[in-house]
């Protein structure tokens, strides 16, 4: 290597994949639902909700990579997988990513501790929402066996915050282009 050039000449005839930086998002929230399918045996819920984990992820990270409407068909797929009722993650994570973007308009400075809470609360309402959905007609008994779910939950986003973003360096690599 010529004296000078340093790692400069690596990054010579670089540019990003468009393909991941395009599917990436999609694909990792896809395969958070499909984790939920995970053979677990167990009196009360305890998985959370990793489709949602990684949406909310990803809206945080980057609030403009998703766009609002995304929420509609990763929900559709979260349906299929989760067992819910079809159509309450579509309508749930469709409301969502709204109010995301509403936040974000609002509060356009953002914080660790901020996007934690904001998230937190996302995830309470998204878990209680979803159990009054599944269990409408035996009453608010479901509250009580959602707790662990609910408090797992909450604290296992900063670690799914740090998944995605290894995904985000991933998905935003630099690769040789051939000329």
């Amino acid at each position: 290597m010529p004296a000078g050039r340093g790692d400069r000449s690596r990054q010579i005839n670089r540019s990003h994949s468009p393909v991941l930086a395009r599917s990436v998002p999609a694909l990792t929230v896809m395969i958070g639902s499909m984790l939920q399918t995970l053979p677990m045996i167990g009196s009360a819920p305890l998985v959370p909700p990793f489709g949602f984990l990684v949406m909310l992820a990803w809206r945080q990270l980057h609030p403009g990579l998703l766009p609002v409407w995304a929420g509609l068909p990763l929900g559709l797929v979260d349906d299929l997988f989760s067992g819910q009722p079809m159509g309450s993650a579509m309508l749930l994570w469709s409301i969502a990513m709204i109010a995301f973007d509403l936040i974000e308009q609002r509060f356009p400075w953002r914080s660790y501790h901020l996007d934690w809470a904001v998230a937190g609360a996302a995830i309470i309402l998204y878990l209680l929402t979803c159990g009054f959905i599944a269990h409408a007609s035996r009453g608010l008994d479901f509250i009580v066996t959602l707790g662990p779910q609910l408090m797992l939950s909450v604290l296992i986003f900063p670690l799914v915050e740090r998944l995605i973003a290894l995904c985000d360096r991933m998905r935003l690599a630099r690769f040789r282009t051939i000329t």
